[in-house]
Order: C-alpha cells, then sequence, then structure tokens
C-alpha cells in the first residue's frame, strides 16, 4: 500500500512537471498514429453576495454548469512534424456554440533545441496562463492574468526550444518567441500591427525556475482618424518545488493606450473601445504555496491582489473598477491519474472606500482527461 501511494505521488509530480511549460494542453500518449485527446470540468459554484433592497442576489447565487469541456486530437507525420487540434464545447462562453481552440502545425528540425509552430495557440506570457488549465492548482486563475495576459490565445508563429546539458544542468533556459496578430483567438482581422510576445524560463538547479515575459503591441483600430489600442504587458514570475512542496508567485503589469481591453476569460477576448488618448497603468500578482501529501491530498493556500487604475473588469459575473484582494483555500484530491477533486472558497476583500461588502464564494470541480 505504502508503495502504491508513492508511486501515484510521484505520478502526479511528473503530470505537473510535464505539462507546466509545454505548447499544448496536452500531449500525445504515443507517437503511433492519431491520438484522441481531451478533458471536462464539471462544476458547482455557489457566490455569497449581498441582496438588493428588493431581496434580490446581485448576481446567480448557485449553479452546475461545465467550466470546460475539450476534445482535441494530436499526432506526428514523418519527420519531424507533428499537429495539434483542440475544440471546446463547453456552452459557457461563445453563446454555447463549439469553437475553435488550438490548432497548430509544429516542425522540429532541431529536436528540443529549436521548433518553429504555427497557427492558433496560447501566447507566451507568463506562468499560470502556460499552466494548462487541467494542470491549474487552483480552479480559477488569478484576476490579474485573467485582466492582463489575454488575449489568452491568437494566430501566428512561434519560434521555442529548451537547451540540454548546458554547463552541465538539463533544461537550464527554456524560451518562446511568437509573432501574432494581436486580435484574439479566432479573430482574424486584416490588422497591419502585429503583436511581439516572449517568455524565456531558467532553471539554474531543477528546484528553482524563475521566468520573464513581455509582449507588445497596437491594434488598428481608428476613431476620428486616429489609431488606438497600443498594449504592454510585462511579468515575472518564480517556482519552487521541493520535495512535496510547491510554491508558484507571479507579477504581472500592463500599460493600454486609447483601449480598454476586455478580460481574457480564460479564452481570449476582444477589446472595447474607449477615449484616444487615455492611458492606463494596471497590475497585479499572486503567491500560492502547496503540499502533497501521502495520502494524495494536497491542500491550497493562494493569496492575490490586483490593481484595476479604475478600469471596469469582471470578477465572477460581477463588474468593478477597484482593486481586490483574494485568499483561495483548497484542497485537491487526486483519484487516479486522470481523475481529480477541487474544492476551493475564495475570500475576497475590496479597496472601497465603503465598508467591504459580501463577495465571496465556494466551488467544487471535478475533473477527468483522457
Amino acid at each position: 500500500m505504502k508503495t502504491k501511494i508513492i508511486f501515484t505521488a510521484v505520478l502526479v509530480s511528473v503530470f505537473f512537471a510535464k505539462f507546466t511549460f509545454s505548447q499544448g494542453c496536452m500531449e500525445a500518449e504515443s507517437e503511433d498514429g492519431v491520438n484522441v485527446i481531451g478533458y471536462i470540468q464539471p462544476t458547482y459554484d455557489y457566490y455569497f453576495y449581498e441582496e438588493d433592497d428588493f431581496g434580490n442576489t446581485k448576481t446567480k447565487s448557485n449553479s452546475f454548469y461545465f467550466k470546460r469541456a475539450r476534445l482535441g486530437v494530436t499526432g506526428s507525420i514523418p519527420y519531424d512534424v507533428s499537429y495539434y487540434v483542440m475544440a471546446e464545447f463547453s456552452p459557457l462562453l461563445h453563446d454555447g456554440s463549439a469553437y475553435l481552440l488550438d490548432a497548430f502545425v509544429t516542425y522540429a528540425p532541431f529536436k528540443k533545441y529549436l521548433k518553429f509552430s504555427m497557427g492558433q495557440f496560447k501566447s507566451p506570457v507568463g506562468l499560470e496562463l502556460n499552466t494548462p488549465c487541467q494542470a491549474l492548482h487552483t480552479i480559477r486563475r488569478s484576476t490579474a492574468v485573467n485582466v492582463l495576459a489575454g488575449p489568452f490565445r491568437d494566430m501566428g508563429i512561434m519560434l521555442l526550444g529548451s537547451t540540454d546539458s548546458l554547463f552541465g544542468k538539463k533544461d537550464l533556459i527554456s524560451y518562446r518567441f511568437a509573432f501574432l496578430n494581436g486580435s484574439g483567438m479566432n479573430e482574424w482581422d486584416d490588422n497591419k500591427f502585429k503583436d511581439i510576445a516572449a517568455r524565456i524560463v531558467i532553471s539554474p538547479w531543477e528546484w528553482l525556475r524563475i521566468g520573464g515575459s513581455y509582449r507588445i503591441g497596437k491594434q488598428d483600430i481608428k476613431i476620428n482618424g486616429k489609431v488606438q489600442n497600443k498594449r504592454t504587458r510585462y511579468g515575472g514570475d518564480i517556482e519552487i518545488e521541493y520535495k512535496d512542496f510547491l510554491i508558484q508567485g507571479e507579477y504581472i503589469a500592463g500599460q493600454d493606450e486609447g483601449t480598454e481591453p476586455a478580460t481574457g476569460g480564460g479564452c481570449g477576448g476582444k477589446s472595447t473601445l474607449a477615449d484616444v488618448g487615455d492611458t492606463w497603468n494596471r497590475d497585479g500578482y499572486f503567491v500560492q504555496a502547496m503540499y502533497m501529501t501521502p495520502w494524495q491530498l494536497q491542500p491550497v493556500v493562494k493569496y492575490e491582489t490586483y490593481n484595476p487604475d479604475g478600469l471596469d473588469y469582471t470578477y465572477l459575473y460581477h463588474a468593478r473598477d477597484f482593486g481586490q484582494s483574494t485568499f483561495t483555500f483548497g484542497i485537491n484530491y487526486f483519484i487516479n491519474e486522470w481523475t481529480r477533486l477541487q474544492i476551493n472558497y475564495l475570500y475576497n476583500a475590496e479597496e472601497t472606500s465603503s465598508d467591504e461588502f459580501k463577495n465571496d464564494a465556494f466551488s467544487i470541480q471535478l475533473q477527468a482527461k483522457f
């Protein structure tokens, strides 16, 4: 029994290490032929929102739904070519219609050292964004990442790779450099401007990873003959993994000129117009720690904060324009290699001139991947 528990814990740790820096959300189990991949996340949310003067809550009080329901294929073609396609079937977004999430072809003439990917894929910005959704340690990503890292997905070309045995260190440096439309997921507008996004991760020791990200771009959106929508994103992150302990932290900041971008929402987002010439500076960060016990239970504590610089954003279906800090208390139970149960309680503290109001949340998510 003890051997089985140890094996499961090692398997879980390998699972997270494998996917944290992979390009797609999932990878093929075999190199022979087409591999069908996917996962579902049935979720239950309960919101502790205040009631208005008429006894109505300010948002839906509780609901069962699919946070994600994804199905795709991946495979290899001789020689050094692979493909990846993933679709989202959850009715939560895009009016309930299925839509293309990822679709790219990768050519790896120099193996892991240098690869070329072209298609639609996740933007190489930040640690938490580039952690696949089925490998997140909490049910939802931090607010700063949701708002500032978008568009989460875009169309373009990316160069990526990692070193091997450089200075005697395996994967000492991992990198990604992308040239993107900048218009977001499934938005292939004729934009003469393009975004440039880059990410580098340095791992001087196996237990330490330090990352940095940068993205800049401008959209060809015109009001009264003026071009607007220039955005800049930058951030840093750190990950410390020692035995069964894992600590992560990430800071992300952004400057927007002449537009107010919509939140990423987990799948990208469109920009909404604002007054030309305005500039906003927003930032936020999160820190989280977790411990894998011998019983396949992993308690998680996360603290995050976000400064919107007066811009509207959406948090749990509720619009606001003030800063907020959130504590997430959670536990992950790994039933087996493919199935995981997550339970989160979110305690929110608002940075407003008035008293703090009720808007905490409780979530349960059961995940099965295949």
